[in-house]
């Protein structure tokens, strides 16, 4: 094309929240904007300013109103007119929507009534966001295929995995089978580990040598974090010397904290809060044996690949979406869903030093991608559909 795209990326939550989907617009923003002129549209986080200076692209906020029951603030944009302007005079090309909800909406009106392409990626299993807070099937039900309307409506959908594509299709009857467009990590793998190693290990507690096992990401029951515990007292009461680093925060913390003292794990887990620097987030990855990562909620988690990314398998779940980019036992582990099996995966992985081995550089090997790579795809997309 002759001159620069103009795009636009909505969501409805951003900066100084953190959670993958926020992630993944960040990273396609800063190497977009080398080769496009790109917007990010979001709303403010009531009472938590951010300073959006600091981002090399442009960001447009909207008003919005705080949830109670949820972590996240409703973004109001239909009652902003400075924000209804920003828009109209952004003069896209192109949008990408990454969150169906009241600012999504308001991009598919815009690419409707302007002509121009709408891609939504699919980040969510939405049918378990429904159910958890309706408490009934039916409704769950209902609302989700409202909300395939949505996407239908789409120019094209993008999902994160084949497995989430199939859902959408199968399941939740999206008109056709979506894209896959993966998703990727800026992080480098370290070189120095023996110098992080022991500045972790001064950081939470850790013995020289002790086996550490992580978790990244919200504290929130959909993510399976009460049967991480429960797993982890079956591995203390075989004889397994360990530290347990939970990082993050959420709703759910509270619950977890009353877990880990009913199950007599105070001494060997750390809860270490939300970690924004990201050379320290690289460090504890490459500190830690392994990601534990049994979620049945997520579709396709960043932080799997920022783990492959230190040469930190994941052990996974059957029936989790998130390991649809893996082969058990070839670069990562499906356990069965069962604590004591999944106990069993942990034990087996710490104490074969081969069959770690091998699994840990096939997880670097097949896992690990970049996001300069998935960028360059994205662009490719954007430009043949214009």
């Amino acid at each position: 094309m002759e001159r620069r795209l103009r795009i636009g990326l909505f969501i409805d939550t951003y900066f100084p929240m953190v959670d993958g989907v926020i992630m993944v617009v960040d990273n396609y923003a800063r190497r977009l904007t080398k080769i496009a002129d790109v917007t990010v549209f979001a709303p403010k986080v009531p009472e938590k300013e951010y300073d959006d200076s600091g981002l090399p692209y442009r960001v447009v906020r909207c008003k919005s109103i705080p949830l109670s029951f949820m972590d996240y603030a409703l973004p109001m944009p239909d009652f902003d007119r400075e924000f209804k302007r920003a828009l109209k005079e952004a003069d896209l090309d192109i949008v990408h929507i990454h969150s169906p909800a009241t600012i999504g909406k308001m991009a598919l009106n815009y690419a409707k009534k302007h002509h121009i392409p709408a891609i939504a990626t699919m980040h969510s299993q939405y049918k378990q966001d429904f159910k958890r807070a309706v408490k009934a099937e039916w409704l769950a039900k209902a609302m989700t295929n409202r909300l395939m309307k949505f996407f239908d409506q789409c120019t094209e959908c993008w999902a994160v995995n084949s497995e989430i594509a199939r859902i959408f299709y199968e399941e939740y009857g999206y008109k056709e089978l979506p894209k896959v467009m993966g998703n990727a990590t800026d992080m480098l793998p370290l070189e120095n580990t023996e110098l992080s190693n022991k500045e972790i290990d001064e950081k939470y507690g850790i013995a020289p040598g002790e086996k550490v096992f992580l978790f990244v990401g919200r504290l929130n029951i959909l993510k399976n974090i009460l049967f991480i515990v429960d797993s982890l007292k079956i591995v203390k009461e075989h004889g397994v010397k360990f530290k347990m680093l939970f990082v993050g925060n959420g709703q759910d913390e509270e619950a977890l904290r009353e877990k880990i003292k009913e199950d007599g794990l105070e001494k060997e887990v750390v809860l270490c809060g939300r970690v924004m620097d990201r050379e320290l987030m690289a460090k504890i990855y490459s500190r830690a044996d392994l990601f534990l990562f049994p979620s049945l909620y997520d579709a396709s988690s960043l932080v799997q690949v920022e783990a492959a990314s230190q040469k930190t398998p994941t052990i996974f779940i059957e029936g989790a979406a998130t390991s649809a980019t893996v082969t058990n036992e070839v670069n990562g582990i499906i356990a069965p869903n069962s604590p004591l099996a999944y106990a069993k995966s942990i034990e087996k992985m710490v104490s074969d030093k081969e069959y770690y081995h091998r699994i840990s550089e096939g997880a670097f090997r097949d896992l690990y991608r970049n996001w300069d790579k998935v960028t360059e795809d994205v662009y490719k997309q954007y430009v043949a559909l214009l």
